[in-house]
């Protein structure tokens, strides 16, 4: 429409998820004069506070973190140049099996209807032409990942409005070179061996995660953000208390462009007929 500009809508679970999957194109194209929105679902209080101290631990406290974590956020907002920031400001429900996942206004026990209807309303409000949020697994099985994928399948539906949607995801073709990486920095990181055997009864018992990522032949979008990589790493170290989780940082922003200068998405809704494999969350709208 004439009178409105184009416009994506990035939905996220915690303050700096904004910057790891989607800094890329959130700087790309508000670089190109498209409207970008972040919505960032939770508080983030569950992260690192001051000095590093850990959720749970003495001198951990929640809303200061909360509020550390919102400057932040707002300042990798003003680096990636994102053109509104909306916050639902539900209690982060920490990782998966957390006491925090139960607890009162965390994301993770907030009814599906309820969040929706607030993502519905800001659906409405700025009418985006396209949605980016999680797969159903929120990309590495977080709760709050998970419930941001709920709460805008469902708001999309509340709503009847029909952009093209989009999950982040990650192609398996580069995954052992970023294991690799993340080893060498020092990170706790195993590869998935497909070719081991796992006795039938153990692996019952245990279920592993899936895998993370998908085949590169499945994935849909592959979108070169390699000129905007020095933004993406500016608005992650944006999120410095966050940093000794942060270990892309590590890299310097040179390697970090290089092994993260494009981003790979499924599309999962789309009527503009725009065919695939494409090169722009946009195609087929301009």
């Amino acid at each position: 429409m004439a009178d409105r500009p184009l416009t994506m809508m990035a939905v996220h679970a915690h303050p700096d998820d904004e910057a790891t999957g989607t800094g890329g194109v959130l700087a790309r194209y508000a670089a190109e004069g498209i409207r970008t929105v972040l919505v960032t679902c939770t508080d983030g209080g569950c992260g690192d506070g001051p000095g590093g101290v850990k959720p749970g631990d003495p001198g951990h406290d929640p809303a200061a973190v909360a509020a550390l974590r919102r400057r932040e956020l707002e300042a990798s907002c003003e680096i990636l140049k994102v053109s509104h920031l909306e916050l639902l400001e539900y209690a982060d429900s920490g990782m998966m099996g957390w006491a925090a996942n139960d607890a009162p206004g965390s994301f993770w026990r907030t009814p599906v209807a309820e969040g929706a209807a607030r993502l519905a309303e800001l659906l409405r409000q700025y009418r985006p032409d396209v949605v980016v949020t999680y797969d159903e697994n929120g990309f590495y099985g977080h709760p709050d990942h998970i419930q941001a994928n709920r709460i805008t399948m469902a708001a999309l539906e509340l709503t009847g409005m029909t952009p093209k949607v989009y999950w982040t995801t990650a192609p398996r073709s580069a995954m052992q070179r970023f294991g690799e990486v993340m080893r060498e920095l020092g990170a706790d990181w195993e590869e998935p061996n497909p070719d081991s055997e796992q006795d039938p009864a153990k692996a019952a018992e245990t279920p592993e995660m899936p895998e993370i990522g998908l085949p590169d032949e499945e994935i849909t979008t592959w979108v070169d953000t390699t000129e905007f990589g020095g933004q993406k790493f500016d608005a992650l170290a944006a999120h410095a208390s966050q940093g000794e989780n942060i270990f892309f940082l590590k890299m310097g922003k040179e390697r970090f462009t290089e092994l993260m200068g494009v981003e790979t998405f499924v599309r999962v809704h789309d009527t503009t007929g725009a065919a695939l494999p494409e090169n722009d969350l946009f195609a087929g709208l301009r």
